[in-house]
């Protein structure tokens, strides 16, 4: 269950002073250790020009009934580091997260909402209730999957806007060959390759990307690579340090450290 916190602590990455040759413009990184409503309810209206997050949803592992897996190990225990604290993702939750991410939403600007095919049925199409929904794209992770019956090796991702916007690049399809991590650093560790493909259709330097659920900053990093400022909450600790982690490397014209460990491994 997400928690609303009444005085979130606040992290702020600092920009290297200048630009790196070769690198990513300076931009700022907030990231706070809080939840996601409390993070957009701090943001003023039309604040930010493009929101692109992962939820954390838990409707998935409560219809499944996790017990003890090889994966996951103890699912739920807070003390297990294979996994997270979620989001609860029912109707009425889900719609109030929608309705801050349109208030804070610039005019004429987009928002990538990625979804499990559990969460995709049970609350995808209320995604119109506050968004002009564009098109569902296919996250296709290449390699195989859990699953007790087809194997999983997709995700998808609710792409809308509010208001009219085209899109920066006409040549991407709706169905993004992107290879999942193995052996990640963080549970549900998505690509930095996953967000570009976003940002690269969407953003503009100086633009003010979003991520409500930013866990271990993923996004954040490619927001940096845009050039773009970014502002993100999680309710992990270790997320909001791996965040810092990456995007002070990220800033002086270092590797990411957790995709650099990803292709070590």
């Amino acid at each position: 269950m997400a928690r609303v916190s009444e005085s979130a602590t606040l992290t702020a990455v600092a920009p290297a002073p200048e630009a790196v040759p070769g690198g990513p413009h300076p931009a700022s990184v907030d990231v706070r250790h809080t939840d996601c409503l409390a993070l957009l309810r701090s943001l003023g209206d039309k604040s930010v020009d493009l929101i692109v997050t992962d939820p954390a949803y838990s409707g998935m592992n409560n219809h499944m009934r996790f017990g003890h897996g090889r994966i996951v190990g103890r699912y739920a225990d807070p003390a297990n580091p294979r996994w997270f604290e979620e989001f609860r993702d029912d109707p009425e939750m889900f719609l109030a997260l929608l309705s801050e991410c349109r208030r804070v939403l610039r005019d004429d600007r987009h928002i990538y909402v990625m979804f499990d095919s559990f969460s995709l049925l049970s609350l995808g199409a209320l995604m119109r209730e506050c968004f002009d929904v564009k098109c569902v794209i296919v996250w296709d992770k290449v390699h195989l999957g859990m699953g007790h019956y087809f194997r999983r090796r997709h995700e998808t991702i609710v792409f809308a806007s509010k208001g009219r916007r085209k899109l920066s690049r006409r040549d991407l399809t709706d169905v993004w060959a992107v290879p999942r991590l193995r052996r990640a650093a963080y549970p549900t560790q998505k690509p930095v390759a996953l967000f570009d493909r976003m940002l690269d259709a969407s953003a503009e330097p100086g633009f003010l990307v979003c991520d409500p659920f930013a866990g271990s900053g993923s996004s954040a990093v490619s927001a940096l690579r845009h050039g773009c400022r970014f502002v993100g909450a999680d309710v992990s600790e270790r997320a909001v340090a791996l965040t810092i982690q990456r995007c002070t490397a990220i800033t002086h014209g270092e590797p990411d450290p957790l995709e650099e460990r990803h292709e070590r491994s």
